[in-house]
């Protein structure tokens, strides 16, 4: 199982010596025991000793001893014992001598002739006396011969011959039930004791019966109720008890002779049919079928040799010799494995025979069995490949019998020193658990199970019985592993001892000592520690981690005190390693259980503020180069491959995996003094964000070398790329606070930074960086977008052109525009990623909208001009938007869009639809005015659908305006119904005329013969006027209103669909208005249509209204 080097004297000559022999002196005292140092430095004791007396002894000559003076004694005692051996064995194959012969000679490694030798020796020894041992243990459920219903039991026992037995029986005139009384004589029989008045009889008597062989001859062993004369009296009482059975009984006693026994039953035992040893209960057989069932009686029976001849051994004790056997049949069967495992105890048939056989002859007890074998196996232990459940099993049985049986002296001592040096080689594999155990499955689950064995012994009775004095195996177990822990780290501290006085091969060696610590902590932390805790509850990591933090202290410091003051890149990029691993064993301080005091490695960094600047200068440097490296290769053509594609250069890919070290190097720092590592994050943002601006102007300079000889295309398709890369070193910067986690490092400094100070740092250089890019690529993506918004501006104004009006219709004149947009787009879509492409649209849209507003400035009056400009608007924001894939609506529809949609959607428009709006307008301000500040006019309309008629009934006016010299008016009103075009047959009518009246009372009705549709179209209005009567001159005016011909009663609303159903009329009081001269949009587009004679007509009566208007 472990090496033999790590144990105690394994050779057979030690092993077989008696304990006392192989200790020195007080080795039994545990006074001693604790006097003496570690477990390594007596183990390392014991290997020097021994070392030295092979060196002086032949090994020939020793293994010749050994075979002469060791081995040659056990072989003649298993020759004796096969000879006369007596029984079966408990194996499931009974072997012959031959057979028995041939497994020792090969178990012992004898040649034919010292086989022969030493048989011939054999047999000329002095025979054993051959005995049986019987121990009669208890009978139950006998029969009652006595009067009381109870018997008084005893046994006659003896060893006879079958032809004795039958000799016997054919002299007797008549069968009797006595046998052994009357076969054997008296010195040839044993009895029990009687047991007075009981069916269940305990007598626990052991005889010893000779005999000469097992052939013909039986153990007889009879029961018989000892019956004793009895007064009447005594009879009376006992018949009293029990009447019917004492009345049988006392017939029957009449009839026997006096002081005649009772039989009971008996037992008959070939003994060439028994074992070696044997535990039965036997059923007590009947002379007679009257009472067949008679109980049953317990037997242990066991061939022994009462004597035997005692120079086989040179006076070696039964025992000694038991252990030799054991452990020269186990090393035999474990050599026979050839490396198929650890051995579990079992051993050949053969050899369990022949171990029963001997221990059977010479009356070995089973606690004395198992003490033998726990002997052997824990000293085999330490030198073969024994698993250590066999050892459980010894400890078991020892456990069991401990209270069972009391051990001579000399063996209480020998199983006191046997624990107790398992103990001590337990403790000394457990301090060098590292080279013995290694970590693997199978390595832990046999230390598991030592240290387990080594619980178990503590536990036993035994153990605590033969060692008093206090053996806390927790303490020795945590002192053991410290001593352990120590001389590996010296060891590995000699194996890394720098060969020359060069600080590069000091801080190396350094290095490669901290990188084992690191391996041995996180094994003892993930494998061993599980192991120990499990076993012994032993928290082996944190034994293990406090020895290594002042060992592994003590050891840098003396290290980095040589480099102080001598401090340059390389020793700095040397010492980076050192620092990993230590933090890497700092951070496993966590698992450390009952920390009482501060951990020396608690504030290691300090070490390394002298390498801190190089490595930042290192990080900077290299991340540098790898950039400017990256950009020099890139041909600025997007990458492919993949499900999605990509649009950025090799460039931004490798810029992305260039920052991450320096990203890496703050998470491996983990600097643990908050204000010092809120200083470093400042240095590291600093530097990424440096090289962020130096990335950009390279590209710049990159683009700029390779568009020189590149046609527009290419150019363009480079400048894509280039706002691409861009845009992804901004989403690679805008994810740094996140991976740098800045938050984390807000709360670690929260009492020593203020939020305004960690604010204007770290976020403030972010989002200046950002802001630079940010402004190169609008940059970039104006330059994109250039020479679009050139474009067009020349398809625009070429599709506007007047000369071009007549030749095509609106949609032929658009679609170039369209297509180039569509193309251009495209291309634009698929080289830029979705933020740029964004960006480049909406400037796009903007000054596309700018160029269509400018352009329709500069032509007035022309109505397919205004359409084509109208459909090119509605085209552009399809376009852009592209069902919602582009632009977002609130992007499109902002108020310089509105203002330009408004426009040349009223340009759009005939004179006719323009009459309409200019009328509709008017309505809705009739609707929204307050006051009457020109009087008011009341009527009474109403559409008849039956007749077709609309009828409009003038009630009254009020609070007219006076007109004329006197103070007052002459008012009368007209009606007229607009737009004419929709109107042209229908007359206007006027009321009569109210002399001075300010407050006239018409009452006068009048009807129009108008069809619904009509009345229903758009601007179909009611026009009222109400003019002053003057004779000489013109009329004045007073104020006009406007009446929606939809708001008539019977024109609208639910019942517009009943063309018979007459709504009844409806009275409506509209205040006077005035108009605005040149207010209104509608009027100065048909003003500007000079050719129109319709909408000509129409402004100049809307103007002399306005001449005569009193708005200003």
């Amino acid at each position: 199982m472990v090496p033999a080097e790590d144990g105690e004297a394994t050779n057979s000559d030690t092993l077989l010596r008696p304990p006392e022999q192989g200790h020195g002196p007080g080795h039994g005292s545990t006074r001693n025991r604790q006097r003496q140092g570690s477990p390594a430095r007596r183990l390392g004791m014991t290997r020097r000793l021994k070392k030295d007396f092979k060196e002086t002894e032949n090994p020939e000559e020793a293994q010749k001893r050994h075979k002469e003076f060791e081995l040659k004694p056990l072989y003649k005692e298993l020759l004796y014992t096969i000879a006369h051996r007596h029984g079966k064995p408990s194996t499931k194959e009974v072997y012959t001598g031959e057979q028995l012969y041939h497994y020792i000679q090969q178990a012992f490694n004898m040649t034919d002739d010292e086989h022969h030798a030493l048989m011939e020796k054999v047999q000329a020894t002095e025979h054993p006396v051959c005995a049986l041992q019987v121990v009669i243990k208890e009978a139950k459920g006998l029969l009652g011969k006595d009067i009381s219903g109870l018997s008084d039991p005893y046994c006659i026992l003896s060893i006879l011959q079958n032809s004795k037995e039958r000799s016997t029986r054919r002299a007797q005139a008549k069968p009797k039930k006595a046998v052994v009384k009357d076969a054997a004589s008296e010195k040839e029989i044993f009895r029990t004791d009687v047991k007075k008045q009981t069916l269940n009889p305990k007598w626990d008597q052991t005889f010893v019966l000779e005999f000469e062989d097992t052939v013909g001859a039986s153990l007889h062993v009879e029961m018989w109720d000892k019956d004793e004369e009895l007064s009447l009296v005594q009879k009376l009482e006992d018949l009293g008890s029990n009447l019917q059975q004492g009345l049988a009984r006392m017939i029957k006693d009449a009839k026997k002779e006096k002081g005649e026994d009772d039989f009971l039953g008996n037992i008959k035992l070939q003994l060439e049919n028994l074992h070696c040893t044997e535990d039965s209960w036997y059923i007590l057989e009947p002379r007679t079928e009257t009472y067949p069932d008679r109980g049953k009686c317990h037997l242990q029976l066991k061939f022994i040799h009462k004597e035997r001849d005692g120079t086989l051994s040179a006076g070696r004790s039964a025992y000694v010799n038991y252990c030799g056997i054991l452990q020269q049949f186990v090393q035999a069967h474990i050599s026979k494995q050839e490396g198929s495992g650890s051995w579990k105890g079992d051993l050949c048939e053969e050899g369990t025979a022949l171990l029963e056989f001997y221990a059977t002859q010479n009356d070995l007890s089973p606690f004395l069995q198992d003490l033998g074998k726990w002997v052997a196996y824990s000293k085999l232990y330490q030198s073969l490949e024994v698993d250590s459940t066999v050892l459980f099993q010894q400890l078991t049985s020892i456990e069991y019998h401990w209270d069972q049986q009391e051990l001579p002296y000399q063996q209480k001592q020998e199983l006191g020193d046997s624990l107790h040096g398992f103990l001590q080689y337990g403790l000394c594999l457990v301090a060098k658990y590292r080279d013995i155990f290694l970590p693997k499955p199978t390595s832990t689950s046999r230390l598991h199970t030592l240290l387990r064995v080594m619980v178990q012994i503590c536990k036993t009775r035994a153990f605590q019985k033969l060692n008093p004095a206090q053996f806390d195996l927790h303490v020795e177990v945590a002192d053991a592993v410290k001593t352990g822990t120590e001389e590996w780290f010296n060891i590995k501290k000699g194996l890394h001892q720098p060969m020359t006085k060069d600080l590069s091969e000091i801080v190396s060696a350094l290095s490669k000592l901290i990188s084992e610590i690191k391996e041995d902590i996180r094994l003892s932390k993930d494998m061993w520690n599980r192991v120990f805790v499990s076993a012994v509850q032993v928290d082996v990591f944190t034994v293990v981690y406090q020895r290594m933090d002042s060992l592994l202290a003590v050891e840098m410091r003396e290290t980095l005190s040589q480099v102080e003051q001598q401090m340059e890149q390389s020793l700095a990029n040397a010492l980076f390693p050192v620092y990993l691993s230590l933090q890497a064993i700092h951070k496993d301080k966590a698992f450390v259980q009952k920390r009482n005091n501060l951990l020396q490695l608690t504030n290691f960094q300090e070490c390394f503020r002298e390498a801190l600047p190089y490595w930042l200068n290192k990080a900077f440097s290299t991340t540098m180069e790898r950039v400017e490296k990256a950009v020099q290769v890139d041909q600025l053509q997007p990458l492919h491959g993949g499900p999605a594609p990509i649009k950025h250069s090799s460039s931004a890919v490798d810029l992305a995996a260039c920052l991450q070290p320096i990203a890496q190097l703050w998470e491996q720092l983990s600097w643990p003094d908050p204000e010092e590592g809120f200083m470093l994050m400042v240095k590291l943002t600093e530097d990424m964000c440096k090289i962020s601006s130096t990335y950009c102007q390279m590209l710049k300079q990159r683009v700029k070398k390779l568009s020189e000889d590149s046609d527009q295309g290419c150019a363009i398709n480079m400048l894509c790329v280039v706002v691409n890369d861009l845009e992804h070193l901004r989403s690679v910067l805008t994810h740094l606070p996140v991976q740098l986690n800045w938050a984390g490092l807000r709360e670690r400094t929260r009492h020593v930074i203020t939020d305004g100070q960690f604010q204007n740092t770290l976020p403030s250089q972010l989002q200046h960086t950002q802001a630079a890019l940010s402004r190169e690529i609008r940059s970039a993506v104006d330059t994109l977008g250039r020479q679009l918004n050139t474009d067009i501006e020349s398809y625009v104004r070429s599709m506007a052109t007047r000369r071009r009006l007549p030749s095509k219709s609106t949609e032929d004149a658009v679609y170039p525009l369209m297509r180039y947009l569509e193309k251009e787009l495209q291309y634009m879509n698929e080289n830029l990623v979705q933020e740029n492409f964004n960006s480049l649209l909406t400037p796009l849209w903007t000054n596309s909208l700018k160029i269509l507003h400018q352009v329709s400035t500069q032509e007035e009056g022309n109505l397919v001009y205004f359409q084509r400009l109208h459909y090119t608007l509605q085209c552009l924001e399809q376009c852009f938007h592209a069902g919602g894939n582009g632009l977002p609506l609130e992007t499109l529809q902002t108020d310089e869009y509105k203002v330009v949609k408004t426009h040349l959607t009223q340009n759009a428009l005939d004179s006719r639809q323009l009459i309409e709006k200019f009328l509709e307008r008017k309505v809705w301000d009739q609707k929204v005015i307050s006051g009457e500040k020109y009087g008011a006019v009341t009527l009474i309309t109403c559409y008849r659908r039956s007749e077709h008629k609309l009828h409009v009934e003038v009630l009254n006016a009020s609070s007219l305006i006076p007109l004329d010299s006197n103070g007052s008016s002459d008012p009368f009103v007209q009606l007229s119904l607009e737009p004419r075009h929709l109107f042209p047959e229908v007359e206007t009518r006027s009321t009569k005329i109210k002399s001075c009246d300010l407050n006239p009372l018409f009452e006068e009705s009048f009807e129009f013969m108008v069809s619904l549709e009509q009345c229903q179209a758009p601007g179909a209005s009611l026009v009222v006027t109400v003019l002053d009567h003057d004779t000489l001159r013109s009329d004045d005016f007073e104020g006009e209103a406007f009446l929606s011909l939809r708001a008539v009663p019977g024109v609208g609303g639910k019942d517009a669909q009943s063309p018979d159903c007459d709504t009844p009329p409806a009275q409506i009081r509209l205040p006077l208005m005035h108009p605005k001269p040149n207010s209104d949009s509608y009027l100065k587009l048909l003003e500007a249509r000079r050719e129109d004679r319709e909408a000509q007509a129409f402004v100049k009566l809307r103007r002399q209204r306005e001449k005569k208007s009193q708005e200003v």
